[in-house]
């Protein structure tokens, strides 16, 4: 049977550029693409130790419809030309690691805005639709942060939900390095907004809340840099798998929402699929259902690793440090993120599915098998006498 879009019409192949297709979104939106659709995928990426079952034997039914090219877009001049010969150009590209924003203040902008500004400009020259993954820092604080510890308001969702359309973007002093990928996120978005008014630039902007699941960025020293500190989630694995106390950051007070990444991607997909109806629209994709303090994310995750690996829970689950201690000088944190939902289901129709007790079983148990495999490695490793 053919596959018809939301509106009933026949959905016509097309060819992707997806820069940064060998990370965590990309290697799953790629995998959907090959599996349920007859999209061809040109696969710009670095490392593609995530995608490489996808790309191997020859025999396998996509065969053809993927290619990986491996390039660096800071400065390739194969970049243009691959943009050309696709209708959409998905950019995945960013450096999006908290600690780095402030230790990196400088990679973390120029990685966030200006080597996204060659992928925005030859779209727009060249008049090819772009998908360009944003954040969901873009919010900054919510108006709620700013109210007195007690005021009632502080419980009105008019104060820390986040709309796409309305929420205004608020971030700290300079001095706090912290938001220095929101603040770049936020200007590459203004200016994909400026040139679709400007010149007609056919985009959509994603912004995701927390997604989570297998092949997440990072176990350090496992499938990423063995240094650096990753986002909370993967910081909790690491110590879950390392019979380690969780670190709590300031309490752990923060709030949170996490989404599973097969619900995103399937959003992802509809916006593909849908251009009519995902053109020029700023979409939150995250799980308002899913909402947890951070430290109520440790507990929940204690108990889950605990069912998925079978041994007892530590008898220090977790310990409380300062920003200051975990993430260094310049931190400064987002109170909520609670996306509201309101745009991606009038026009996608799109709702999450999964629980947070299922989506962190289903990412612990494979993080907790590929730790145990890797282990395995280094200890059958012969010593060199």
């Amino acid at each position: 049977m053919a596959r018809v879009d939301l509106d009933g019409n026949p959905i016509k192949p097309i060819t992707i550029c997806m820069i940064g297709a060998g990370g965590f979104i990309g290697s799953h939106l790629c995998e959907k693409l090959m599996h349920e659709t007859p999209h061809t995928v040109f696969a710009l990426d670095v490392y593609n130790d995530k995608i490489k079952h996808l790309l191997e034997p020859d025999s396998l039914p996509w065969a053809g419809r993927i290619t990986f090219h491996r390039l660096n877009i800071k400065h390739d001049s194969r970049l243009e030309g691959l943009i050309k010969m696709a209708d959409l150009t998905i950019n995945l590209a960013a450096i999006c690691t908290p600690a780095d924003y402030n230790t990196r203040p400088l990679d973390t902008i120029y990685s966030n805005f200006i080597d996204a500004l060659p992928v925005v400009k030859y779209c727009s020259e060249n008049n090819k639709r772009l998908i360009h993954f944003s954040t969901c820092e873009v919010y900054g604080k919510t108006i709620g942060a700013f109210l007195p510890k007690d005021s009632p308001l502080r419980k009105d969702p008019a104060y820390y939900v986040l709309k796409e359309d309305e929420s205004p973007c608020i971030f700290g002093s300079i001095e706090k390095q912290r938001w220095s990928y929101a603040c770049a996120k936020q200007l590459i978005e203004r200016l994909i907004y400026g040139e679709g008014a400007e010149n007609g630039l056919e985009f959509t902007i994603v912004r995701p809340f927390n997604w989570i699941g297998p092949r997440m960025d990072f176990i350090p020293g496992i499938d990423g840099p063995s240094e650096g500190v990753p986002r909370v989630l993967a910081c909790f694995s690491n110590n879950l798998l390392r019979g380690e106390p969780l670190k709590l950051v300031d309490g752990g007070q923060s709030q949170r929402t996490f989404v599973y990444i097969k619900d995103a991607i399937e959003a992802v997909l509809l916006m593909i699929e849908n251009p009519a109806r995902a053109n020029g629209h700023i979409f939150n994709v995250g799980n308002p259902n899913n909402e947890v303090t951070v430290r109520q994310l440790a507990e929940i995750m204690i108990q889950v690793y605990s069912k998925v690996s079978g041994e007892k829970t530590p008898a220090t689950p977790t310990i409380d440090v300062s920003s200051k201690e975990f993430y260094g000088e310049g931190y400064d944190d987002s109170d909520k993120r609670i996306p509201d939902m309101t745009i991606i289901n009038k026009q996608l129709g799109w709702n999450p599915k999964t629980s947070l007790f299922d989506l962190l079983e289903s990412t612990l148990t494979y993080q907790h098998k590929t730790y145990a495999e890797a282990i395995k490695k280094v200890i059958a490793k012969p010593v060199a006498s």
